[in-house]
């Protein structure tokens, strides 16, 4: 369906990103389009806010791994855009002190997350995230 609702998640790790994805789809999220890494975010999701025929996301996930400021540096580099478009963006993170979280809060995440490694926990915070993804729609970007 044309200009259908979506969340586009950045993740460099395709086990963890098809765990989030089946996770986050039970919750009752709606079709997710995956991006592997910054890199690959940069290449092919960028270019879609710069196209104004183009349906955005409703919700950017952040979830990189490569090294403990990867998140931190990927909002930095697209900050400015997404601000400007009015995407939120929200970051799945490694229990962190506060002073990173508030961190990343300031680079421009709406939210942050954390990733679990137990189970039970990592499914409470991906009904979190789709829950946030509810609250934060525009009244009038579905059902035009």
């Amino acid at each position: 369906m044309e200009n259908a609702p979506f969340v586009a998640l950045v993740d460099d790790d395709q086990h963890s990103a098809v765990l989030l994805t089946r996770m986050l789809l039970a919750h009752g999220a709606p079709d997710i389009a995956g991006y592997d890494g910054a890199q690959d975010a940069h290449h092919r999701l960028i270019p879609v806010f710069a196209d104004p025929d183009a349906t955005w996301p409703g919700l950017v996930i952040v979830d990189l791994k490569a090294h403990r400021l990867a998140n931190l540096e990927f909002l930095a580099s697209v900050r400015p855009l997404l601000r400007q478009k009015g995407v939120p963006v929200v970051v799945m993170a490694p229990p962190a002190s506060q002073s990173e979280f508030d961190a990343l809060r300031q680079a421009g995440a709406a939210s942050v997350f954390t990733r679990h490694a137990e189970l039970d926990a990592y499914r409470r915070e991906a009904a979190g995230i789709v829950s946030f993804w509810a609250r934060t729609q525009r009244p009038d970007a579905v059902g035009m």
